[in-house]
């Protein structure tokens, strides 16, 4: 029954891909209301690998698979970044046979924190990548720690390798969930020219979770990412596999073991991420001349840091969809010396959580300073962040908020200094799509 259930909705796929449409996680919807252990039915017998993570887990899953297609490997994988348990269906069920058969050298998902217990349940897991642990919609998710314990107990059998931030309290701690897993990774950036000694962005995970004492840091990269350890019982100090060393933004390069990698970002967040896609690479022994290739040419270009030109006018459009994105994208525009001009957007859609409290733990501050000449607000809640902007000391007279996504993108480009657009989940893509209209 289930391989007519297959061609049932390789048929459909077919249909919606002469509308134009992806159908990313409608497969998987339909899949299962026709059998809801669907999962269960597919064979794979190639390495699987896992990214899950509150932010970067689209962009570090996708270069893990280009780096591994650029090594000749063919590969299968979620791209589009439909992570939930419909979304890693629709890919199974698009790239199998009728029988359930997986012909790939490697898969790759990223995956939805809440959903890798129950996914992983069904599907087998080789290699597990956690890149951190920020509060993101607390509508849905709840309280971080909540996240942090599913997967800690779902970690607890798991044998596989498991490649972990060392720099993130909250992640690192997972090293510890099963004593039996000798198949631990810790993975880690060197300080690096604007770290600081004191948290300058909400942060979370400030206590030791086994015994309970604050951590001590020598420094903070962002938020409470950076080098950490319990006075008490020396929790944080770990053996390193890879390290990025002499992290240079300006020239978008970093070394890991004398080796240094060209990258199209300039942001210590996407660092981090390329370092665990480094560490991957490593497991699978992926030759170094591949990687330095891969990474030299990978750029996600789909509004996560991406750089473009409009009408002449540099461009950079970046996904927030908590504090800790918006402070990152921020710190962007606080590290670039040139004059330019912001467009935040924001939602409140389903999909972004309806509490958009969370924008009052962004670090606006000294915009005016860092050569932000005007900031334009747009979306759903536009009056919302305008507020949360001027109570930053930002001047008033250089917000304005447009009630049309239209409108604020044709302000935006009234002037010809550089701009940032930082948008929420569900503005993303139409904000990138009014944009490349403008320009066209």
């Amino acid at each position: 029954m289930n391989a007519i259930y297959i061609m049932i909705l390789k048929l459909i796929n077919i249909i919606l891909k002469l509308f134009g449409k992806h159908g990313g996680n409608i497969i998987g919807k339909i899949a299962i209301k026709l059998n809801k252990n669907m999962l269960e039915y597919f064979k794979i017998n190639c390495p699987v690998i896992a990214v899950t993570a509150t932010n970067g887990k689209t962009s570090t899953n996708n270069c893990i698979a280009y780096t591994l297609e650029t090594a000749g490997n063919k590969v299968i994988s979620n791209k589009e970044g439909n992570n939930m348990e419909t979304g890693i269906l629709s890919t199974l069920i698009k790239n199998s046979t009728i029988t359930g058969k997986i012909k790939a050298d490697y898969i790759t998902f990223e995956v939805d924190e809440s959903y890798v217990p129950k996914i992983f349940k069904t599907i087998r897991l080789d290699t597990l990548v956690i890149l951190d642990f920020f509060r993101d919609q607390l509508d849905r998710n709840g309280e971080v720690e909540t996240l942090i314990l599913k997967i800690n107990e779902f970690l607890k059998t798991y044998t596989g390798n498991l490649v972990l931030n060392a720099d993130d309290p909250n992640v690192a701690r997972l090293g510890k969930a099963n004593e039996n897993n000798k198949n631990i990774y810790y993975y880690r950036v060197q300080k690096y020219e604007y770290a600081t000694q004191n948290m300058k962005e909400a942060g979370e995970g400030k206590f030791c979770p086994f015994c309970k004492t604050r951590l001590e840091y020598e420094y903070y990269q962002y938020s409470h990412i950076g080098k950490f350890h319990c006075p008490k019982c020396s929790y944080g100090e770990n053996q390193i596999y890879k390290e990025a060393q002499n992290v240079d933004l300006k020239e978008r390069s970093f070394d890991v073991e004398g080796i240094t990698y060209k990258i199209q970002d300039n942001s210590i967040y996407t660092i981090y991420n390329y370092v665990a896609v480094l560490s991957v690479m490593s497991l699978y022994h992926i030759p170094t001349e591949d990687v330095v290739n891969a990474f030299s040419k990978f750029a996600l270009k789909n509004g996560r840091l991406e750089a473009i030109k409009v009408n002449n006018i540099p461009t950079i459009i970046n996904l927030a969809k908590n504090p800790t994105g918006a402070n990152v994208s921020l710190r962007l525009l606080k590290e670039d010396e040139e004059e330019k001009e912001l467009l935040f957007v924001l939602n409140d859609n389903i999909a972004d959580g309806f509490d958009v409290s969370w924008i009052w733990d962004i670090n606006f501050d000294k915009l005016l300073e860092n050569k932000v000449t005007r900031i334009i607000t747009a979306g759903t809640r536009p009056y919302d962040i305008a507020i949360r902007i001027k109570t930053s000391g930002y001047n008033s007279k250089q917000i304005i908020p447009c009630e049309s996504l239209e409108t604020a993108v044709q302000e935006l480009y009234k002037t010809k200094t550089k701009k940032y657009v930082i948008a929420n989940y569900t503005a993303l893509q139409p904000t990138r799509q009014a944009i490349f209209k403008l320009e066209r």
